[in-house]
Formats: C-alpha cells, sequence, structure tokens
C-alpha cells in the first residue's frame, strides 16, 4: 500500500488535496481502516518501511556477487540456494524455498509464474507490473526468445533459452554471468553490476565501464 510515513494518522490531512487521485484515494482508504480500528497504522509504517529500505533488488545483487566472488559460495547457492541466501540474512514467508539457477555460455535461464505472480521478494522486493501481466506469463513460456526480444535482450541462435516457472512454494534467482573486466572487484562494486531484470533473465548483468 502506497503510505506518507511523515504524516499523523487518524488526523485531518489539510495538504490532500495535493495528492494525484490514486494517493488521495489511499489515504482515504487507509484512513476509514484506521478509524475502523482494521488495520495498526503504525503496522503499516513498518511494512513500508522495511519494502522501501530493507527488502529489494539490492538483497539479490548482494547474493549475485557473493557466488561471483566465493566459489564455495556459489557452489552451495547451487546446491541448497535456502540456506545460502537465509545465511546472508534474507528469508521469505515460511514454507517458501528457493532455487538458484546459473546462466551460462551455452544456457540462458528466464523466470516467469504462469499460474499467479509468485515472486522472491525477501531478495527481488515487490514484483514489476510486467511480472504480473498475463500477457508476459503466457508468452514467456510459448515464445521467451521473442519476449527477450521486445526487453531488448537479442540472445545467439545458439543459446538454449529454460524457463523456470515459479510457485508458492518454490522460487527462483537467476545468476547472471559474471561481467568480463571485473577480476578484483570487492562485493559492493560486484553488486553495483547486477540488476533486478538480469535476476529475472529478461536482462544481463551491466558491464564493467557501466560501474
Amino acid at each position: 500500500m502506497a503510505h506518507d510515513g511523515d504524516h499523523s494518522h487518524g488526523h485531518d490531512h489539510p495538504h490532500d488535496n495535493d495528492l494525484d487521485p490514486m494517493a488521495a484515494r489511499v489515504r482515504a482508504l487507509e484512513t476509514i481502516l484506521t478509524e475502523k480500528g482494521l488495520i495498526d497504522p503504525a503496522a503499516v509504517d513498518a511494512i513500508v518501511e522495511t519494502y522501501a529500505h530493507k527488502v529489494g533488488p539490492q538483497n539479490g545483487a548482494r547474493v549475485v556477487a557473493r557466488a561471483w566472488s566465493d566459489p564455495a559460495f556459489a557452489e552451495w547457492l547451487r546446491k541448497d540456494a535456502t540456506a545460502a541466501i537465509a545465511s546472508l540474512g534474507y528469508t521469505g514467508r515460511q514454507g517458501e524455498h528457493m532455487q538458484a539457477v546459473f546462466n551460462t555460455a551455452e544456457t540462458h535461464n528466464l523466470v516467469v509464474c504462469t499460474l499467479c505472480s509468485c515472486y522472491p521478494w525477501s531478495v527481488l522486493g515487490l514484483p514489476p507490473v510486467w511480472y504480473k501481466s498475463p500477457p508476459y506469463r503466457s508468452r514467456a513460456v510459448i515464445e521467451p526468445r521473442s519476449v527477450l526480444a521486445e526487453f531488448g535482450l537479442t540472445l545467439p541462435a545458439e543459446k538454449k533459452i529454460r524457463v523456470w516457472d515459479s510457485t508458492a512454494e518454490l522460487r527462483y534467482l537467476v545468476v547472471p554471468e559474471r561481467p568480463e573486466r571485473t577480476q578484483g572487484w570487492n562485493e559492493e562494486r560486484l553488486a553495483g553490476l547486477v540488476t533486478r531484470d538480469s535476476m529475472i533473465g529478461t536482462g544481463l548483468a551491466l558491464k564493467a565501464e557501466a560501474a
């Protein structure tokens, strides 16, 4: 829920007219639910704070950077992604498991959820709108190469594309190939090359010169 943490809950909001229509509707709904005792404003603030600053693709980027720089961690990530990711402090809902799939020179991985929009929130944050859209969810399986081209990613014809279908119990994280000319980089610098889309499979990691 969109939320402005700088105001006091349960009071009049003289500046609501300055909000765009959607934000004003959200504000009104929040006020009504608070007055009826259906939501706790402090809990809403905590959730917004978590997703704004503690949960997001920066977490997944750190996981990938560690895998790029630490072969032992990369092997652990292959065998038990749930535990490896949790060791860095990122955990999902109870019963939710993670699997890491590694891009190679021969294979590119793409993640989709055909049934709904299951997404690894703990490492990627909130899902993008297009990930939840019916066209992406159906076409990613049927014609993944065309879908990737629409994202600006044209892969060599000989490269295999493997599509992974997420479920409520199992979520996937794509580990993109490490860019060239990044030898000797520390994890923080490497993480700066890892994009959200590269961890879904609709993009690649940034090139070294982009850092």
